[in-house]
């Protein structure tokens, strides 16, 4: 914080405006959080997304048959959150895809988010039963956070299957100290953000860099 400070306070001087210095300060601290930490999300990215998404569009009204382009357009929707839309794309490419672990795993995803619980698990199991580190074993961990309201036992038990597959993974355990916590159970949550930690300081170096991310959100816990 304090050299946060020293930062604003040397920017205004040089340029002779504190908003200036102000937004200045903050493009820097955007830039360096990007390039080291992670934390920030990028906000170009939904900007690509929709131009992405408009391209594929057109492809589809050109040749409503292109079982890629519709996975292409399910998969931008669905990191934009709108799963209503992302649905019916999925659903299509199905009968052609049905041995794929990564197409049940997004209608699971999809059905999950839309509240359809029995659905989307019976979608992320068949994902899991195809492949069970499919998306390096995602689905478990959204079997995990979806059940958690409801089923609180099931769910600690799928994201510990998750964390048994990423033993390595910073995110798996910071992810489980989630759970934990929306569970009520402190000192469990508490151990799994320090294995976290503990995790993150014993990765090499060149594994460091796509860790950070959790390891600073476990240690603000």
């Amino acid at each position: 914080m304090l050299i946060k400070i020293l930062l604003f306070g040397l920017l205004w001087r040089i340029v002779g405006n504190p908003f200036l210095a102000l937004l200045i300060l903050l493009v820097i601290l955007y830039m360096l959080d990007r390039r080291y930490v992670g934390i920030l999300p990028n906000i170009w990215r939904p900007f690509q997304l929709n131009r992405r998404a408009a391209r594929l569009r057109i492809d589809l009204h050109a040749n409503p048959h292109n079982t890629s382009a519709k996975l292409d357009l399910a998969r931008i929707l669905i990191e934009r959150k709108k799963y209503q839309e992302a649905l019916p794309y999925l659903e299509q490419t199905l009968p052609i895809m049905q041995e794929s672990a990564d197409v049940h795993y997004e209608i699971g995803l999809c059905q999950l988010k839309l509240g359809r619980m029995a659905e989307g698990e019976i979608f992320m199991l068949k994902a899991i039963e195809l492949n069970p580190r499919v998306k390096y074993g995602e689905a478990y961990l959204r079997l995990g956070e979806a059940l958690a309201p409801q089923q609180p036992t099931r769910a600690a038990q799928f994201i510990e299957q998750f964390r048994d597959l990423h033993s390595s993974s910073v995110e798996a355990y910071y992810r489980l100290g989630q759970l934990y916590q929306q569970l009520g159970r402190q000192e469990d949550a508490k151990r799994a953000y320090r294995e976290a930690l503990d995790i993150y300081r014993g990765l090499p170096r060149y594994s460091r860099r796509q860790q950070r991310r959790w390891a600073w959100l476990a240690r603000m816990k």
